[in-house]
């Protein structure tokens, strides 16, 4: 084997063996909350119905490769938030950060649970007939962060009482 070859299959082999990390990193890119533990489900608004009532959220890691991961609530830290509406309703939009949580309550592991005192955060805007026309007048917001990254905000809406009786709301209901 002359030297002219060997060096070309140095250099070959070289390139080969440079190129085997490419296109193979998988880093997170952003941190996603579900309802679902079995795949990454799109949420909107959420709601806890009533006394006791509780919701699981779980966090789910993309990844630039394509993939979706539960991250099973290992180093994820949940937060939740209130967004007060204009409107006073039937109960306390009450503070989740209190101890004890007032309202709604966020535990370590993503599960929400309407707690005392209890709330609707629904309000009826129907003005005429028997039908109540349903609004959202204040939420709670959860985010869940990962490795320095935060999911974008579920709202979460709370029916753990009994709506406003009126015409239009005979059975006191709250919310749709």
């Amino acid at each position: 084997m002359n030297l002219k070859t060997l060096l070309a299959a140095l250099a070959c082999a070289l390139l080969v063996f440079s190129m085997l990390g490419c296109g193979t990193t998988n880093h997170l890119q952003s941190v996603q909350l579900s309802t679902s533990n079995t795949s990454e489900v799109p949420m909107g608004t959420l709601e806890v119905k009533g006394v006791g009532g509780t919701l699981q959220l779980y966090a789910w890691g993309n990844y630039s490769s394509g993939t979706h991961t539960l991250l099973n609530n290992v180093n994820v830290v949940y937060k939740i938030a209130i967004t007060p509406g204009s409107v006073a309703w039937t109960g306390t939009l009450g503070d989740p950060n209190a101890n004890p949580a007032q309202t709604l309550q966020l535990s370590p592991n993503g599960l929400l649970t309407a707690v005392t005192p209890f709330a609707c955060t629904f309000v009826n805007t129907a003005t005429t007939g028997t039908t109540p026309a349903w609004a959202i007048d204040g939420t709670y917001s959860v985010t869940a962060i990962y490795k320095g990254l935060t999911s974008p905000a579920a709202f979460v809406v709370v029916a753990s009482e009994a709506g406003v009786f009126s015409a239009s709301n005979p059975n006191s209901a709250c919310g749709p």
